[in-house]
């Protein structure tokens, strides 16, 4: 079962689907959480009388093992006898959180030739450009980089364009600010922000497109090639989270909480494995 975390979980249901189906006498159910503690009268769950489980406000720490023991009697119509039996079920339930998102952007500009001096003007004011487009949402332009290439084309002679490459982040300075502005946790509201940065600079690469055939007679030295705009979305983890598609395939695309004798200290989308400590904890973030 996966949580995202600050969230309730679903109801844990303390008994398997045929016993449903039937009727049960004098059901009595105890549940054990990840600490070996009897979760009755606990204050982050709700605990019905027919034994289903609810963790209030899920956190790393919550992640672990949920055992339920349910004891019903069988009563024997011919001889009157009574017999108690014992039903055990175990869920392993874990924290998760939604990938932090990123994009990497790639277009094409026509350029006269790849020595052009301008080259370099053109890409610095470029830079300002996308940045000022998304100043207001906390996000920013990083990694910017462009090559220049020769490109033959069918049809055409030799021609040069200037590959640019950069990330859109949703990490910009003060964006801290922003996520404190908003109860417990924020990806959700940073992948939204990111993902309109996004979209308002595809929307500046379309501008530029139509204003091409549109509004120009003649073309700019340095232009943009049309239909060249690509991107791809790149996620990362916060620290003890982490991506595991063969132990949680489930949850492929979730960040789940580090298991037990695994670290996440950084960004990445990885639980490393840790040689050195047993770490006995869910969402380690060290060694």
């Amino acid at each position: 079962v996966y949580v995202k975390m600050f969230t309730n979980s679903p109801f844990l249901v303390c008994m398997d689907l045929a016993l449903s189906q039937e009727e049960v006498i004098d059901p009595n159910y105890l549940w054990i959480g990840p600490d070996g503690k009897n979760l009755e009268g606990q204050i982050y769950v709700n605990l019905t009388e027919t034994g289903k489980l609810m963790v209030i406000g899920f956190k790393e720490s919550m992640s672990g093992a949920y055992t339920c023991t349910l004891s019903h009697k069988i009563l024997e119509t011919d001889t009157q006898d009574e017999r108690e039996m014992f039903e055990a079920y175990k869920f392993m339930v874990y924290a998760y959180r939604e990938p932090d998102y990123a994009y990497k952007i790639t277009v094409r500009f026509t350029t006269k030739e790849c020595k052009l001096v301008a080259n370099d003007k053109f890409f610095e004011e470029l830079k300002i450009i996308l940045d000022n487009i998304i100043s207001d949402l906390a996000c920013h332009v990083i990694d910017p980089s462009y090559k220049c290439h020769s490109v033959k084309k069918p049809k055409h002679s030799l021609l040069y364009e200037l590959f640019v490459t950069f990330q859109v982040n949703p990490f910009a300075p003060g964006w801290e600010e922003v996520c404190n502005q908003l109860p417990y946790d924020c990806e959700d509201a940073t992948n939204m922000r990111v993902q309109e940065a996004r979209d308002r600079i595809e929307e500046f690469f379309n501008k530029q497109a139509y204003a091409l055939k549109h509004d120009f007679q003649t073309l700019p030295t340095i232009h943009y090639v049309d239909h060249s705009f690509e991107v791809i979305r790149i996620d990362s983890c916060r620290p003890g989270f982490g991506k595991n598609d063969i132990t949680h395939n489930d949850c492929a695309s979730c960040c789940v909480v580090c298991d037990p004798g695994t670290y996440s200290p950084n960004n990445e989308v990885t639980c490393r494995t840790c040689v050195r400590t047993e770490i006995k904890q869910y969402g380690a973030k060290s060694c």
